[in-house]
């Protein structure tokens, strides 16, 4: 139950919020994305404090949005500036560009699937459901969740190659 609220909420509000605290953040995607994640931490913490009614959920939310984002400021303004300290030589930055361009071929053969595909993986991968929980939630034989399953990676990895 309390999994089912907190998706719920992630998937109404965490896009909303992350506009929100990227503009907080001064366009710092990265930053705004560990507020948001901190946020719904806060929230998985005291479910219980959490409105019911969707626009309250949404205050409540924001508001612990902005709490943690001064919060955030006021940490990076009590201690002193963060040095980068990796040196750059060229094995990392061919390790990063190889890193950046196979999340995008993830991304785009995750959008290639159909949305039932998606789905299973989803409850698979993401949710580490069993196939027999699978079928259940889903209503469909478990043999299909199987066979969806592997349609679905095999999709996957011949996006990635």
């Amino acid at each position: 139950m309390s999994t089912d609220r907190m998706t719920d909420l992630h998937t109404r509000h965490a896009a909303a919020l992350l506009t929100y605290l990227t503009g907080f953040t001064g366009g710092n995607r990265p930053s705004a994305e560990d507020l948001v994640q901190e946020t719904m931490l806060r929230a998985w913490r005291h479910l219980d404090t959490v409105p019911e009614e969707d626009e309250n959920a949404r205050r409540w939310l924001f508001t612990v949005a902005r709490n943690v984002a001064i919060d955030s400021l006021r940490r990076k303004r009590a201690r002193p500036p963060e040095v980068d300290l990796l040196d750059t030589d060229t094995a990392f930055v061919d390790c990063t560009v190889e890193t950046v361009v196979a999340v995008d071929a993830l991304r785009r053969g995750i959008r290639g699937l159909s949305s039932m595909h998606r789905r299973i993986l989803s409850e698979l991968y993401v949710q580490g459901r069993t196939a027999g929980e699978t079928a259940e939630r889903l209503g469909v034989p478990i043999g299909t969740v199987k066979s969806r399953a592997h349609y679905a990676m095999r999709s996957l990895r011949a996006a990635v190659t």
